[in-house]
């Protein structure tokens, strides 16, 4: 029983002041002047007081509450690690079991370093956890916190202030733990394609160990190097990047026999390859309406150098004018196709015809800088049909098509074939999708025999319009008509000329990501992204490897034609491989390089401060777990050699209040009765 006196006045205390204030002088000046009664009416002003005032005896039933305890458990990807996961979660176990028998604490059991978000994984945030468990308990309610980890945590406050309760910390591991690691120290973001790029790393040791290691250094998968480095010494790396867009550089020393973990023997760092600017040629034989396209189009390609020659004075014309009159400029031919033809990326052909400005050995140039790996555009015009046609110089080893001599000259609408639905070039161009397609028509198109290649698309009664062909190591493409700038000029509505024209162009450039068939795949946070470009009917599925080398198959539905998708959560942050078929493709997912694998041994040294500093203690989890001992309030350190402390609180919740009035009823009534009688008694007398 918890009994209070509490006052319940009849009026307010303002009301009561006014009443007994004047006769509480009158009594007091009484007793002070000693006059007959005055202590009678003293006693009848303290009874009339008592039931103004209203005093109540309360009996208060109340229930004691528990202490709070704060029990967390590190599941990060480092506790993977031998068997601390299953340890720390028997620990876990005992714990919670213990205090639920004391029947004096609240156990609050959080699981942290699992969570679905990337940034929940990237690094052990024990305390962030901590915080969240305790939010709405006030400190009073607070006995303590309990945490199970292997001691990497990240987010240690700098002092223990904003604790309420010792902290107690049992490491999962073992003493004299081994770990070597790898790291980028310096990692360039970007790096140009075919040039060296500078890095640096350092290879780490837990135990101090000196000497040297071998280094293997893969770039998006295939093995580029191999170096010697000093353990400990930052050391220089200098690679090639291969490819425009995402390069995987990754390093690889390898494990030791008693090594802890061979998670953290490879670093990763992503590097975005930029091309230097793609240099192309474009040759035009005559001026014409479709010249200015082609012009336009590529200088307004930030990566692309055009160099652009139109043939405006072919040698048979002869009109007496002097050489030394003329300002035209003489066309490069030998320093463009024999010197030079090896700088460029891509020779376009605009209904060029063979007038003898080009020697007949230098088409022989051409077809084997093409054989070589070169790219030739043909954009074909009614020369192309004639008897000057280039198919009829040595050039004609690297077309992949004739022409038949025909030039149909009719209205149609371009319209892609099957195969040009599928094709990176031409898949999902705007307007394709309708019929007739959402585009003007063109109003001509060469006839060409035996094509061989991949017609993308075509014109009337099927006729091949876009021809995309490889050749040796390199590709050519025919475009059988001279009308895209009606598309350009908005004939009718116009059409996609400048993704049609840019697509064909770096395609034939070999760009990645117009190639037929390609797999990619890319870290989303914690999600991995599989792309599967294919121009087969099926893709099958995916198989994923893990950075642990798990397995697991991945189906790849179909999004557009050509074009196969699918994804999945992943549990581990690293490296991924995904194969598809003969194909197979790298990912990251998660953040590079994380502190979660930064250091993997375990340790107390990092929440030893902490702990002391707010009563508690750090221990190494052993088969014998300590003992649990609750503890007042106030005393300063919770912690002993084979217990640890959790503070009980003196707060409780009230469950129900007992009134008794002291003044009311007959014993109210009779005490004022009888003061009042007393005094009208004494002054009788």
């Amino acid at each position: 029983m918890n009994w209070t006196v509490s006052f319940e006045p009849l009026f307010s205390w303002a009301v009561l002041a006014a009443m007994l204030v004047p006769l509480s002088v009158l009594v007091l000046a009484g007793l002070f002047l000693r006059q007959r009664g005055a202590l009678f009416r003293t006693a009848a002003l303290a009874a009339l007081a008592l039931a103004l005032v209203n005093p109540v005896l309360l009996d208060e039933e109340r229930e004691p509450l528990k202490s709070v305890v704060a029990l967390i458990v590190d599941e990060s990807q480092s506790q993977d690690i031998g068997d601390r996961a299953e340890s720390a979660r028997q620990a876990a176990e005992e714990i919670r079991n213990r205090l639920e028998r004391l029947n004096r604490f609240e156990v609050r059991m959080v699981e942290a370093g699992r969570g679905e978000a990337a940034e929940e994984r990237i690094d052990t945030r024990l305390f962030g956890a901590l915080e969240s468990a305790l939010r709405d308990v006030p400190p009073s309610r607070v006995a303590g916190s309990i945490m199970i980890t292997d001691g990497q945590v990240h987010d240690v406050p700098q002092n223990a202030t904003g604790l309420s309760g010792p902290l107690h910390a049992l490491i999962t591991g073992e003493e004299g733990e081994k770990d070597r690691r790898i790291r980028f120290e310096r990692a360039p973001r970007f790096g140009i394609v075919d040039q060296p790029l500078e890095m640096t790393y350092r290879v780490l040791a837990s135990d101090g160990e000196g000497g040297t290691v071998e280094v293997e250094v893969f770039v998006n998968g295939e093995l580029a190097l191999i170096e010697q480095a000093v353990i400990g010494r930052e050391m220089p790396l200098e690679v090639t990047i291969p490819n425009a867009g995402r390069n995987i550089v990754q390093l690889s020393i390898e494990p030791q026999d008693d090594e802890l973990t061979e998670t953290n023997n490879k670093a990763i760092a992503l590097v975005d390859g930029i091309r230097e600017n793609l240099r192309v040629l474009l040759v035009s034989g005559e001026p014409h309406s479709g010249e200015r396209t082609w012009r336009n189009l590529l200088k307004s390609d930030a990566s692309v150098d055009l160099v652009h020659f139109t043939i405006l004075r072919p040698p048979e014309k002869q009109d007496g004018t002097p050489i030394n009159e003329l300002s035209l400029i003489a066309f490069p031919t030998r320093e463009l196709f024999v010197e030079k033809i090896e700088d460029f990326d891509l020779i376009i052909f605009d209904r060029y015809q063979h007038r003898d400005v080009l020697p007949i050995l230098y088409y022989d140039y051409i077809a084997e800088y093409v054989e070589n790996g070169g790219a030739v555009l043909i954009a074909a015009g009614p020369e192309f049909a004639g008897n000057q046609s280039i198919a009829h110089t040595p050039l004609i080893s690297a077309l992949p098509a004739l022409p038949s001599g025909d030039v149909v000259e009719e209205g149609y609408y371009p319209r892609l074939s099957d195969t040009g639905k599928r094709h990176p070039v031409t898949r999902g161009l705007d307007g394709a999708a309708t019929e007739p397609p959402a585009w003007s028509r063109w109003f001509r198109i060469v006839g060409v025999d035996r094509p061989d290649g991949q017609v993308v698309m075509q014109g009337p009664d099927d006729r091949p319009l876009l021809l995309l062909s490889r050749r040796g190591e390199g590709r050519v493409g025919m475009f059988l008509s001279d009308q895209g700038w009606l598309w350009a000029r908005g004939f009718e509505g116009g059409g996609p000329y400048v993704s049609l024209y840019r697509r064909i162009a770096h395609w034939l450039m070999k760009e990645p990501d117009l190639e037929e068939e390609r797999l990619i795949a890319d870290g989303r946070g914690m999600t991995l992204d599989i792309t599967r470009q294919t121009m087969a009917d099926e893709a099958g599925p995916a198989t994923v490897t893990a950075p642990s080398g798990a397995q697991r198959e991945i189906p790849l539905s179909e999004t557009s034609p050509g074009l196969f998708r699918g994804s999945m959560d992943a549990q581990e942050i690293g490296l991924y491989e995904v194969t598809n078929g003969e194909l197979s493709a790298l990912a990251h997912v998660g953040p590079v390089n994380a502190p979660e694998f930064a250091d993997t041994v375990s340790t107390g040294e990092i929440l030893e401060p902490v702990a002391e500093a707010s009563g508690g203690s750090v221990r190494r989890l052993s088969a014998e777990l300590p003992n649990i001992v609750p503890v007042r309030n106030s005393i300063s350190s919770a912690a002993g050699r084979d217990w640890l402390g959790l503070k009980t609180t003196n707060d409780s919740v009230l469950k129900s209040v007992r009134r008794v009035p002291l003044f009311a009823g007959f014993l109210g009534l009779g005490l004022l009765l009888l003061a009042l009688g007393g005094m009208w008694w004494r002054e009788g007398r």
